[in-house]
């Protein structure tokens, strides 16, 4: 997708340009996107050394945990905005005070806050910054990376000039109009669009909590989230056969799953931070509010979910 050759483009671009340093550094996170942990696993393939940052047990990184993981030699630090499955935002603007006052740059993955929150390189006061069109309403495959003045990346991709000789090949210009259009009319409407949606959002997870009881956990409840998002745990049930058994409900587990043997579990990073265990996990759903999602819709999805829930535990 355009989001992944985006944060590929900023990784690789900027610690693949010029001579590779003895000891280069990289700082991510645990939670990050694998667009991200992908690029850094590949770039300690050819010698670089990376530090990954555990967030602390409300789900955020927390800039002074940053602060710790610099070091002499340090290229990039790398830390999303929110993450794709709680949808806990971290505190970029202060994390990006951190890498600056040792003078290294900061990329943030915001694949998914534009269209949701504000979003700025200013606001942020990044050096790198990437966004999926899709995300947005805009066209699919096609993305952006927001790169400062005067910082300088090695080309991903050779064989020409395009993209100011960051990327060889012909531009997808519909796509570049289309993701352009996507985030004018994005920025226009955030402010409404963020609040609209974290009421829908609140509407359908009291509906829940009100009928369902004290044992659902809604994950990221105390700290700062998208306003699209509510990442749940359902009590005594698993996350995928209640979904199977709700077709006409699209949604997402994607937090744990069955091994081969069907016994064990996977849980990922972003649920094992905030203490849940694999169990837990099985339970896990996250539900996601478009644009176009109207309160009669939240009303049908609680009804949904609570009766499947009910039938599971019965």
């Amino acid at each position: 997708s355009g989001g992944t050759e985006s944060n590929n483009m900023a990784l690789k671009g900027l610690l693949m340009n010029g001579p590779l340093p003895a000891g280069g550094h990289l700082v991510i996170s645990s939670v990050e996107h694998p667009s991200v942990t992908e690029p850094a696993a590949f770039l300690e393939k050819l010698g670089y050394e990376v530090t990954i940052v555990s967030p602390d047990a409300s789900g955020v990184v927390q800039p002074d945990s940053v602060a710790q993981a610099i070091r002499r030699g340090t290229r990039l630090v790398s830390i999303m905005h929110a993450n794709n499955e709680t949808g806990i935002v971290n505190p970029i603007r202060l994390i990006a005070d951190v890498c600056h006052s040792r003078g290294v740059p900061l990329h943030t993955d915001a694949a998914q806050t534009v269209g949701k929150i504000p979003v700025g390189s200013d606001l942020l006061d990044v050096d790198l910054l990437t966004l999926a069109g899709h995300k947005f309403y805009g066209p699919k495959g096609v993305g952006a990376l927001y790169v400062r003045e005067g910082l300088d990346l090695a080309p991903t991709m050779h064989g020409a000039s395009h993209e100011n000789g960051l990327r060889a090949g012909t531009e997808n210009t519909p796509g570049i109009v289309g993701l352009g259009k996507a985030a004018s009319l994005a920025a226009r409407a955030v402010g409404e669009t963020t609040e609209r949606m974290a009421w829908l959002r609140d509407q359908l997870q009291a509906r829940l909590q009100n009928e369902i009881g004290p044992d659902l956990v809604v994950n990221g409840a105390h700290v700062e989230r998208l306003p699209n998002t509510l990442n749940i745990l359902l009590p005594r049930v698993d996350g995928q056969a209640l979904l199977k058994s709700v077709p006409e409900l699209c949604a997402s587990t994607g937090s744990a799953c069955h091994s081969g043997d069907g016994h064990n579990l996977l849980i990922s990073n972003s649920l094992a931070c905030l203490g849940i265990t694999p169990q837990q996990a099985r339970g896990a759903i996250r539900i996601s509010i478009g644009l176009y999602t109207s309160a009669e819709d939240i009303e049908a999805v609680a009804t949904t979910l609570v009766a499947a829930w009910e039938s599971a535990t019965a």
